[in-house]
């Protein structure tokens, strides 16, 4: 039995740091001094013929395929999902997708659209809709909801007016007076000669 213990006895390699069974510790550090490394970034043992793919595979740094910022390979995911100035996010608005870098400025455009309320028919900012909601009774007020809501409205029973139809006589008319505007006012206008400047 007590041959049967010194048979697994072990020994630390000054090389890997793994146990070794003591009676394969010399043959194991030659082989292993002569054919492995150890990566200076994650403490792994790699064959060395592998160590510097190992090393541009695993440890090197990357550039975003997005913006071409380098960055360690470990963060690239996040970079790309949550910080990169071109990922592609979409407009809480119109739902549009775009550059993260470009979306501040578009939703401020496209927030200041409006939509018609058809619980209050009155026109509301997109990016005052989900405020507005939450307020609206169905009611119509005189509370202005947006800009464009501040505009008396036209008393019951008031035609709309119109909008004037463009005959082609009154086009030829309009064009006529234009000429011959243009016409006295290049008479009147002209310019006389200065006597001191003529040869």
């Amino acid at each position: 039995m007590a041959g049967a213990s010194a048979d697994h006895a072990t020994s630390i390699c000054s090389h890997c740091d793994r146990a070794i069974l003591s009676s394969n510790i010399d043959l194991h550090f030659a082989h292993c001094s002569r054919n492995l490394e150890k990566c200076k970034v994650c403490g792994d043992m790699i064959p060395k013929k592998f160590a510097e793919e190992h090393f541009l595979s695993t440890h090197a740094p990357v550039s975003c395929s997005l913006c071409s910022e380098t960055m360690d390979r470990d963060i690239l995911d996040v970079h790309k999902g949550e910080n990169c100035p071109q990922r592609i996010v979409t407009c809480e608005y119109c739902e549009f997708p775009l550059p993260a870098i470009d979306l501040l400025e578009h939703q401020e455009v496209c927030g200041n659209r409006t939509e018609l309320c058809h619980l209050c028919h009155k026109y509301i900012r997109l990016r005052e809709r989900h405020g507005h909601e939450s307020r609206c009774n169905g009611v119509v007020n005189n509370i202005a909801e947006s800009s464009r809501n501040a505009r008396p409205e036209r008393p019951q029973g008031v035609p709309r007016r119109q909008p004037r139809e463009f005959s082609p006589r009154r086009l030829l008319f309009t064009i006529a007076i234009t000429g011959i505007a243009v016409l006295l006012g290049s008479l009147f206008l002209q310019r006389k000669p200065d006597p001191s400047q003529v040869n």
